[in-house]
C-alpha cells in the first residue's frame, strides 16, 4: 500500500495510491485507516512530503565502498547525526543552493524508514512492528562545510536539505532492494540495500536506544558510493526498487 500525502484547492490530505487515483483517508495514516469515499486523479492532486516528522535521524557511512570514498574505514557501530524537520520538502519542490555559504552541494540518494509508532528500545527482532514503511530520501550536503566544521549540521541542515517521497510504501521488504540516484538522467549512483552494513532492523534498535521514536519520525539509512556534486539548473532523482521515484531540481537560494 502506498499512503501518500497530498494537496488540493481544498487543502492537504492523507491518501492511498491505487494506480493512477488516490483515495483521501480521515485525519492521519498511523493505525486503522478510514477511507471518506473520496478519489481523484492521481493527476490532479499535488504529492507533498509524504510525511512531516518531528526528527529525521540519518545514519553515515554504512555502506563500505561510500566509507572509502570519502577517505575513511566503514565505523564499527551506526554514525548518527541529525537534520531538522524544517530541511524536509517533497517531490517536485526545489532543493535550494545556498550560494553565499557553500561552494559544493552533494547528492546522497537514501532508502528512508518511517516509523508507525510511538516506541523507545525495540529490539532488531521487533522493528517490523514499529515502522509504517518506506520511502526514497535525498541527503543533500554542503560538503565543504561538513569538512570545514567537523560536525555535521549546518552542512546537513539547510532548508530543503531532506527531500523525501513520493509516498510511504508500506509493503517493501528493505532487505535487497535496488537503490540508484541519477541527476539530469545520468545514473551517479547503483546499489542494493543488501550491502548496507547496518540493516534496517539494526538501524531501528540502535536509534530508539537513545531516543524515544514518534509516529511518523525518518530514519535515513545511509547512502551508497556515487555521491557527488549538484549545480544550479541540475534535476536529481532518487528510485529505490519497489517504493518509487523522487525527483527534485536544483535553484539558487536568494
Amino acid at each position: 500500500m502506498r499512503i501518500a500525502r497530498f494537496s488540493t484547492d481544498d487543502g492537504m490530505s492523507f491518501g492511498v495510491v491505487e494506480e493512477n487515483t488516490v483515495a483521501a483517508i480521515a485525519a492521519h495514516p498511523f493505525g486503522d485507516l478510514t477511507f471518506t469515499g473520496h478519489r481523484l486523479p492521481l493527476a490532479d492532486v499535488r504529492l507533498l512530503a509524504p510525511i512531516l516528522p518531528s526528527k529525521v535521524i540519518a545514519i553515515g557511512k554504512n555502506y563500505a565502498a561510500h566509507a572509502e570514498e570519502m577517505g575513511g574505514e566503514a565505523p564499527a557501530e551506526p554514525m548518527m547525526f541529525s537534520k531538522p524537520s524544517t530541511a524536509v520538502i517533497g517531490p517536485g519542490e526545489a532543493i535550494t543552493y545556498p550560494q553565499k555559504l557553500s561552494e559544493r552541494v552533494d547528492f546522497e540518494g537514501e532508502l528512508a524508514v518511517v516509523i508507525g509508532r510511538m516506541c523507545r528500545e525495540v529490539p532488531a527482532s521487533r522493528a517490523a512492528d514499529v515502522i509504517l514503511g518506506y520511502t526514497c530520501a535525498n541527503d543533500v550536503t554542503a560538503r565543504d562545510l561538513q569538512a570545514k566544521d567537523g560536525q555535521w549540521t549546518r552542512a546537513k541542515g539547510f532548508d530543503t536539505f531532506c527531500p523525501i517521497g513520493p509516498w510511504i510504501e508500506t509493503e517493501a521488504d528493505p532487505a535487497d532492494l535496488a537503490i540508484s540516484t541519477t541527476v539530469n538522467g545520468e545514473v551517479r549512483q547503483d546499489a542494493r540495500t543488501s550491502l548496507l552494513l547496518h540493516d534496517v532492523p539494526a538501524l531501528v534498535e540502535y536509534v530508539s536506544q537513545v531516543m524515544t521514536l514518534l509516529p511518523g519520525d525518518v530514519i535515513l539509512t545511509g547512502t551508497p558510493a556515487g555521491v557527488g556534486p549538484l549545480e544550479i539548473g541540475d534535476e536529481v532523482t532518487v528510485t529505490v526498487d519497489g517504493v518509487g521515484s523522487l525527483t527534485n531540481r536544483v535553484i539558487a537560494r536568494d
